[in-house]
C-alpha cells in the first residue's frame, strides 16, 4: 500500500513537468500549403494570378517567459503556378519573417498569436519581380511533451505589391534549455 501511494505522488509530480513550458532557445521547422494572389498582374486589369504550393520553414526562437517569445525564420513559399490570360506563369517566393510571440498554456497545450514583419522576394515567370518589408501576423496552438513541441499555425502577410499571401503549416520545435 505504502509503494502504491509513493508511486502515485511520484507520478503526480512528474507528470505536470513533462507537459511544462519549457523556456529557452527553440529551433524547429514546418511544412504546409502557401497560397499567393495577385490582381492585376503586371498591370492588366483582367490578369489575376491565385497559386498555391508546397512551402517550409525554419524557425529559431527565444522564449524568456511562459507567456512571451521572439521569433525568426525563413520561409519559402514554394513555386505556387497559375494560368493569368491563357498564359501559363509561375511565381518563386521567399523572405525572412521575425515576430514577437504570445501564449496561452491550456495544460500541455499552447494557443499563440504572432505580431511582427517579413522581408520578402518575388519573382514571376515574365520577368516580373517584386519585394519589400511588411506586416504579418499568425494564430496557432502546439501541443507540448518534455522539450518537443509539435504546432499548428495560420500565418499571413500583408505584402504591398501582392493582394493575398498566405501559410498553413504543420511543424516541430525542439527546446534547448
Amino acid at each position: 500500500m505504502t509503494k502504491s501511494i509513493v508511486a502515485a505522488i511520484v507520478l503526480l509530480a512528474v507528470s505536470g513537468s513533462v507537459f511544462a513550458a519549457d523556456n529557452g532557445i527553440y529551433l524547429g521547422g514546418s511544412v504546409g500549403q502557401a497560397n499567393l494572389k495577385v490582381d492585376n498582374l503586371g498591370g492588366l486589369s483582367a490578369a489575376d494570378f491565385d497559386g498555391d504550393d508546397t512551402a517550409f520553414k525554419v524557425i529559431a526562437g527565444f522564449r524568456p517567459l511562459d507567456w512571451f517569445a521572439v521569433e525568426a525564420s525563413y520561409v519559402d513559399f514554394g513555386n505556387p503556378d497559375a494560368t493569368v490570360l491563357g498564359e501559363r506563369f509561375e511565381a518563386e517566393a521567399d523572405g525572412i519573417s521575425a515576430f514577437a510571440v504570445g501564449f496561452f498554456a491550456l495544460g500541455p497545450v499552447d494557443i499563440f498569436g504572432k505580431l511582427g514583419g517579413i522581408n520578402w522576394d518575388s519573382n514571376f515567370s515574365g520577368g516580373l519581380e517584386s519585394d519589400g518589408t511588411d506586416f504579418a501576423y499568425g494564430v496557432g496552438a502546439q501541443f507540448r511533451f518534455l522539450s518537443l513541441s509539435v504546432r499548428a499555425e495560420y500565418e499571413g502577410f500583408d505584402l504591398s505589391d501582392v493582394d493575398d499571401l498566405n501559410m498553413i503549416s504543420i511543424g516541430l520545435t525542439y527546446t534547448f534549455l
